[in-house]
């Protein structure tokens, strides 16, 4: 078997067997193959595509390249949840202790944010204190003890997806749908849960722009879950506008705090009860999804989700009087207001944009290195279907550089588009199970 063969396979759009897959997948994991041979194949797959049963084979031995975690002590049914990414999403932060409050165990590694998509492993960090980067044994030993921890992803966990994800940023092979499925689900799977929510994020602010294209990413991924042993549900949100008012680390953080004390917008509480109320269901706690949701809301107003945010923060290092008086946190030198210079309805707010100017102000990063600033970021006033006059506060920019608020100021005021009809947009966009 040798790797030259398998291009010229899928080049010729032949299916490839489940050993050639794995071979091709152990070898360049070893770097015993050029990334211009996996380059070559990845284009190939790219455009010719591959079945559900090579695509699971891909994921399976992407996952099977590194660590395999082992959460089997924490009970039969362990549930993870997975966003595809978007702007302003701190459901996460919400969800975990939201989850773990219904005495359902939340073993969560998240990722850091990259580009104009922020990460929860940053915003947790905006905790003094709060540690993430703690061992596979302490990560377990914490959901023993108190049902919920949630790190980074510092295990080597399905080392191939990195490898192959970097090479597909630099060869314009981002966009293919066997090729997300696989480099998430294999994480997913690496991770150790055998029941798995995700939340596929549609729109400007998504990796999949139009609705179509996220649902045949939804089934390839419960396919994927199928033939692996893993119970999949795909809840499909709108990522057209950031999803609440906040983006930026401190500043999301601080509106998660919020909705745990029952101070709720309403896109984020849609998210995070329809993807809380699958969670549910899958750990066997509750086949009736708005019994689940009313469970979840439950323990908002009762009080015992935020009561186990705080001891998370608590268990894991993190300073609690930060949780319990929001004000604590540090705030950007600059805080500005972005007032409209129209009259009528907010049309549209381009959740891409708004990470992008989130990112230049410094929250995000362009490269693995850069430094980011927890502070600063855009707390948006008025949402899509809101009605604006003249004058009215559309957004507050957060900044610690003058130069870059009066910047941001002026393309925000671009990427709000406001017209004479009220449009009406839908969060919850489908549920493919």
């Amino acid at each position: 078997m040798n790797i030259i063969d398998i291009i010229a396979k899928k080049r010729d759009s032949k299916e490839l067997e489940t050993e050639e897959i794995n071979y091709f997948i152990a070898e360049y994991t070893k770097n015993r193959i050029e990334d211009y041979q996996a380059a070559a194949l990845i284009m190939a797959i790219y455009i010719n595509g591959m079945t559900y049963r090579e695509t699971k084979d891909l994921t399976m031995a992407m996952a099977n390249s590194g660590d395999i975690l082992d959460l089997s002590e924490l009970g039969t049914n362990v549930v993870d949840k997975h966003s595809t990414g978007g702007v302003g999403d701190k459901v996460t932060i919400i969800l975990a202790p939201l989850i773990a409050s219904l005495d359902i165990p939340v073993a969560k590694m998240s990722g850091r944010g990259l580009g104009f998509t922020g990460g929860t492993a940053d915003k947790i960090e905006s905790i003094p204190g709060y540690n993430t980067e703690i061992s596979e044994k302490e990560f377990i030993n914490n959901v023993k003890n108190i049902g919920i921890s949630l790190i980074t992803q510092t295990l080597n966990l399905a080392p191939a997806d990195k490898k192959i994800y970097a090479l597909r940023d630099t060869i314009a092979c981002t966009e293919s749908i066997p090729l997300i499925a696989s480099s998430i689900m294999s994480k997913k799977i690496a991770s150790g849960a055998n029941k798995i929510v995700l939340d596929v994020t549609c729109g400007f602010g998504a990796f999949m722009k139009n609705i179509n294209d996220a649902r045949e990413l939804s089934k390839t991924m419960i396919e994927i879950g199928k033939l692996a042993n893993r119970e999949t549900v795909c809840v499909i949100t709108n990522m057209n506008e950031p999803l609440g008012f906040a983006v930026g680390n401190s500043l999301e953080i601080i509106e998660a705090i919020e909705f745990l004390k029952g101070n709720m917008p309403e896109d984020l509480k849609q998210v995070v009860l329809e993807l809380g109320a699958y969670m549910v269901k899958l750990a066997g706690k509750g086949e009736n999804i708005n019994e689940n949701k009313e469970k979840l809301l439950g323990n908002i107003e009762n009080g015992k989700a935020y009561n186990k945010f705080i001891e998370l923060v608590q268990n894991q290092g993190g300073d609690i009087e930060y949780v319990r008086d929001i004000n604590k946190f540090k705030k950007a030198e600059i805080i500005r207001e972005v007032k409209s210079t129209n009259e009528g309805f907010v049309q549209e707010i381009n959740a891409e944009e708004i990470g992008k100017l989130s990112c230049e102000l410094g929250a995000g990063r362009k490269t693995k290195n850069d430094k980011i600033d927890l502070q600063v970021g855009i707390v948006l006033n008025k949402k899509i279907g809101d009605f604006v006059s003249k004058g009215e506060k559309l957004a507050t920019i957060y900044a610690n550089d003058i130069e870059k608020a009066l910047e941001t100021e002026t393309k925000l005021l671009a990427i709000y588009k406001i017209g004479k009809d009220e449009i009406k947009e839908k969060t919850i966009l489908d549920i493919i199970e």
